[in-house]
């Protein structure tokens, strides 16, 4: 590898910050949680975090995949919001919290999101379901499937609402990995979560995620409670452009899951800050190819680079491309080539792959006899 030091400041146009003395984050606050994560999601930067990994009962928390899963295939055009979903014997009698569907009536995907998302309706989750995959069985195991593919290692569904069962589990961890994938990927959609109240049947319930009422930053997620699992709470803020995501699961109480979550979210807004350092399109640098039809290739990132750190110290940040010695064509646009590494105070913080970001196909004979000695003379 050899390395190339970039200036932050200076590729970012900013002017420097006030020098400043260095001061780490205090520690995070006591959270009585079996579990518990707080994350920034652009960063990827865990703030605090307790049995993170430990696999944990979710409750109703597992809607948060169901939602996912649904959102997916109205993405694809498989499923409308305009559907009408006729309801089964099934889904009318499953038991706990429900938004009052009743058997053999139709009902719109539209309002049956919105009764499992808001009133966080068993009878919803179960209709839907069905709808999508002909049984609440073979959903279970599109639900595993899309839990694989976006890294969820220590999670398995049996059902779509998290009604308890010895096999049915997650950790605080793999449930930030899927709220982040539905922020992400489906940002309208994800407004749902933020909407206060839903009427049905002439039944108006609340949503049960009471942070909505007490931060304007909070615009979801979802709360889960079974005497098993506790009252388990997944809530996401946005503050200034900083986006966190706490989990806290296993509390002892409804007040316990939101005071806890708050307490949380106030600790990262409080003591971190969030920048976006490159933009995935930024030409962080150019290096020599050899053996290609051009000699030199521009150097940038796959997707956004994002540093969560203590506040009040971003003039302390440095950055560098290590990248790969005598690369050789043909280079391909996206493969990776280094790593840009991004320090505070000398200690790295984050690190992202560092790609080519145009192709270079092999030079000609000449061009790869001059490169081959010129090599042996580097």
């Amino acid at each position: 590898m050899h390395k190339i030091v970039i200036n932050l400041l200076a590729i970012l146009a900013l002017a420097p910050l006030a020098a400043t003395a260095v001061t780490p984050a205090p520690a995070p606050p006591s959270v009585a949680a079996s579990g518990y994560l707080l994350i920034d999601i652009d960063s990827d930067r865990v703030l605090a975090a307790k049995n993170a990994e430990q696999r944990l009962e979710p409750a109703s928390l597992t809607k948060i995949m169901t939602s996912y899963v649904l959102f997916r295939e109205i993405a694809s055009g498989s499923v409308k919001l305009s559907d009408e979903v006729l309801v089964s014997e099934k889904a009318w009698k499953t038991p706990g919290s429900r938004m009052f569907i009743e058997v053999n009536k139709r009902v719109t995907v539209e309002d049956l999101l919105r009764g499992m998302i808001i009133q966080s309706g068993n009878d919803a989750s179960v209709a839907l379901a069905e709808h999508v995959a002909g049984s609440e069985e073979a959903f279970a195991n599109l639900m595993n499937d899309h839990a694989r593919r976006l890294g969820l290692q220590d999670t398995h569904f049996v059902n779509a609402t998290g009604l308890p069962d010895p096999n049915h589990y997650t950790t605080p961890h793999d449930i930030v990995l899927v709220t982040e994938a539905t922020i992400r990927e489906f940002p309208e959609l994800y407004k749902l979560y933020a909407v206060k109240e839903f009427t049905f049947n002439d039944i108006r319930q609340h949503n049960r995620n009471n942070l909505l009422w007490r931060d304007d930053s909070v615009d979801g997620v979802k709360t889960g409670h079974t005497e098993a699992a506790g009252y388990c709470l997944v809530a996401s803020a946005k503050r200034e452009g900083m986006r966190l995501v706490s989990v806290v699961m296993g509390t002892a109480s409804e007040k316990a899951r939101l005071d806890e979550s708050l307490s949380l979210l106030n600790y990262g807004f409080r003591f971190y800050e969030t920048h976006r350092l490159y933009a995935v399109a930024d030409r962080l640098s150019r290096t020599r190819v050899w053996m290609g039809e051009n000699e030199e290739v521009s150097l940038g990132l796959a997707k956004d680079l994002y540093v969560t750190i203590p506040r009040r110290q971003y003039d302390r940040l440095n950055a560098r491309t290590d990248v790969q010695s005598q690369l050789q064509a043909p280079l391909s646009k996206g493969q990776k080539v280094g790593e840009v590494v991004v320090e505070l105070d000398g200690e790295v913080i984050t690190r992202q792959p560092l790609v080519a970001l145009e192709d270079v196909p092999e030079g000609g004979i000449w061009r790869q006899a001059v490169d081959t000695v010129l090599m042996m003379l580097e």
